[in-house]
């Protein structure tokens, strides 16, 4: 999801990712192909596709236990998706989508041993408007994302709403206001102007565009699994750990309704279009930005390990990958 601080970040930090990037890279993590967010290119001919309209659903068996698919696969949506500041994929491109080599499409297609490749397109700071429209990144371009999808994919993964709510700019909000009220709640206060919940009605709105996603998707990829991911547990189920995540107490618990509202919206858009929605959020409660960082699972402001704040560091990337292998084996 977007911050403002994000791209300042970004640039300091661009060099030593580089360098881990291509040391992951060489140690053999697969790494998307087809010129990764290329949208509307050629694939290329080992990856071409065969048989049109006819591709099967994944989840095959093999001897060994693991699972494959008979088509492409094809990873959408923002920056939960992308992995942000993960080790990246140094060749996917453009770089301004910061897509890794550690993101949960990146380990779900190595676990299925995909014999279809994997197709990123996934970008840091993608909305709904971005899966019809290009989006500028600060170097370079990402076409539409749903120029990746073909009617022969085999699956398709998603995680996507948290950039058009504005998110992480509400997290800066809510810890920017904290020093007002420190044993109140004034995020909620600022959010709750004018006497309705500003960010219930952004939930709210965003239903209808998501239907719209996941129809659309399901109609350019007709054979495909589809996938909807959920967001991960962010906050703390009871205080917060202020002021090394400058949050109050009463707003955390504002912030933990407000994730929940969304995940609520989006397994109701799931259900309603035929799709599957995958709960992240239940698997990682308790890892949440303020727990040690041996156990947590999302980043807080200050990372305490190699990913951006507020994002799934490698550990909860492997845990929403588990929850993508669990339902295709289901």
């Amino acid at each position: 999801m977007r911050n403002r601080w994000g791209w300042v970040i970004a640039v300091a930090v661009v060099i030593v990712v580089g360098a881990v990037s291509i040391a992951v890279a060489a140690a053999g993590t697969p790494a998307s192909t087809r010129g990764s967010a290329q949208g509307s290119q050629v694939r290329g001919a080992a990856a071409a596709h065969t048989g049109a309209g006819t591709a099967g659903v994944t989840g095959k068996r093999r001897p060994d236990g693991t699972f494959t698919v008979s088509g492409p696969i094809v990873a959408l949506g923002d920056s939960y998706t992308s992995g942000l500041m993960l080790p990246l994929a140094p060749a996917s491109k453009p770089f301004g989508c910061l897509r890794s080599a550690a993101s949960y499409p990146t380990l779900v297609a190595k676990a299925l041993k995909a014999s279809g490749e994997l197709i990123d397109v996934a970008c840091e700071g993608a909305g709904v408007s971005d899966m019809t429209g290009a989006q500028q990144t600060p170097i370079g371009t990402n076409p539409p994302q749903f120029d990746a999808l073909k009617s022969d994919d085999s699956l398709v993964m998603l995680t996507l709403s948290g950039d058009d709510l504005g998110f992480t700019h509400v997290l800066d909000e809510c810890m920017l206001l904290s020093v007002t009220d420190v044993k109140g709640s004034p995020c909620e206060a600022h959010y709750a102007q004018g006497g309705a919940n500003q960010l219930a009605r952004l939930i709210a709105a965003e239903a209808p565009k998501m239907t719209g996603i996941l129809n659309q998707i399901h109609i350019r990829a007709p054979h495909a699994r589809v996938l909807l991911l959920g967001y991960p547990d962010l906050f703390p189920q009871t205080g917060g750990c202020w002021p090394v995540v400058p949050i109050t107490d009463g707003d955390i618990a504002y912030l933990r309704a407000t994730e929940v509202k969304l995940n609520a919206m989006l397994a109701g858009v799931a259900t309603a279009t035929g799709t599957t929605y995958l709960n992240t959020y239940a698997p990682t409660i308790g890892h949440d930005f303020c727990q040690a960082r041996s156990a947590k699972d999302i980043e807080g402001l200050i990372p305490t390990s190699f990913a951006y704040s507020f994002h799934p560091n490698a550990h909860g990337q492997s845990v929403m990958a588990a929850q993508v292998l669990a339902a295709l084996r289901s």
